[in-house]
């Protein structure tokens, strides 16, 4: 078996975290999260904290940041006629009242299932569901009734969908995760899980980058839970990526255009830009233009990058397609990415760093 073959198996992706360093909180402040700093040339690491990521930024780089807004996309309901409590998680519009989503429990319900809902505070609301249909991946199909759109009564029925791996005792355990699983410059609804990386910055942080000189622009990709789910497929070539819907600006293309070709660095800010600025770029020749669609791109060793020179990122769940993208950017084109990475891994975990959602950050030049 050679090099390559062993780098595109899941299993060469996995690695062992203490379960007391997957973070249930967030850090007291944004932006005094740590900051682990891999230097891609030669693999170096230095120690930081995030508002010493100013140390890093350098006039005429441009940091892309996607503003997807996370909905409390987590209703809690009663299914018809036995009355069996049932939870809602909703993962993408098809139309208004017309949603692909998780049922828990799902695996008995049949189309035709219909189904209300209560608020918050545990009340019945006048809202209700049928299922339309379910896919062979067990998604289901449900149509809405009792509010003209439920998107608009989510503030009063949904829940954050908080990740699996944040088990507090008591939910909130005195945080606001409405406001800390959200990004300061949110703007976009749609996504059903945040984009973690950019959870450390604060408006504070976003303007003093630009004092020196950044420049700061957006992006759209909304976070499906697929980002987050496990590879299954034995080998990588096997995995079919999730898609998930995107939109770049034309001013936000023009800017990184200009950086790049001015020889300016292009930060991506989390995984996801990432993922739209490389699905952009490599239908056109490297340069990006103002568009929307569905991207499914895959990003795994070996991979070379068209956009980014730089990444801003969390710590990733083994096995996923995050750990293996940022072992891509590791070392781009190569196949030693995933060695860099695992060291760097291994040394956060040595320095006690807070893994995954509300953990602390990296940040790879």
């Amino acid at each position: 078996m050679n090099r390559y073959t062993c780098l595109v198996l899941t299993v060469q992706f996995d690695y062992s975290l203490p379960p007391e360093l997957i973070a249930q909180r967030p850090a007291e402040q944004r932006d005094h999260s740590r900051l682990l700093v891999l230097r891609r040339a030669d693999g170096r690491i230095a120690h930081r904290r995030f508002l010493d990521l100013l140390d890093y930024v350098r006039y005429g780089d441009v940091l892309v940041l996607n503003n997807s807004r996370v909905i409390p996309a987590r209703l809690r309901g009663t299914k018809a006629g036995s009355g069996g409590q049932i939870e809602v998680l909703l993962l993408e519009e098809n139309a208004a009242n017309d949603w692909w989503v998780m049922l828990r429990p799902g695996k008995r319900v049949r189309a035709d299932t219909t189904m209300s809902f209560l608020t918050r505070s545990g009340r019945r609301a006048e809202v209700y569901a049928r299922v339309v249909e379910k896919d062979p991946e067990g998604r289901c199909r449900l149509q809405f009734s009792g509010t003209a759109n439920i998107a608009e009564a989510l503030p009063a029925l949904g829940e954050v969908p908080l990740p699996p791996y944040i088990t507090r005792e008591i939910p909130s355990d005195g945080v606001d995760d409405r406001e800390r699983y959200q990004t300061v410059y949110a703007q976009s609804p749609g996504s059903v899980a945040a984009p973690t990386a950019g959870l450390h910055f604060t408006n504070t942080l976003l303007e003093e980058i630009r004092s020196r000189g950044a420049r700061v622009c957006l992006l759209t990709l909304h976070v499906g839970l697929g980002t987050f789910a496990p590879v299954k497929a034995e080998n990588l070539e096997e995995h079919i990526m999730h898609e998930e819907r995107y939109e770049i600006s034309a001013s936000t293309a023009e800017t990184i255009n200009q950086a790049k070709r001015s020889n300016c660095r292009i930060i991506a800010v989390g995984t996801t830009s990432l993922r739209v600025l490389e699905s952009v770029a490599v239908t056109n020749q490297g340069k990006l233009v103002e568009c929307c669609g569905r991207t499914g791109i895959f990003i795994y060793p070996p991979c070379a990058f068209r956009v980014a020179d730089a990444l801003i990122t969390n710590f990733h769940l083994p096995k996923t397609t995050l750990l293996m993208l940022v072992s891509a950017f590791a070392a781009p084109g190569q196949t030693h990415g995933r060695e860099l990475i695992l060291s760097a891994y291994a040394e956060a975990i040595r320095e006690r760093y807070r893994f995954y959602s509300y953990g602390d950050a990296m940040l790879i030049l």
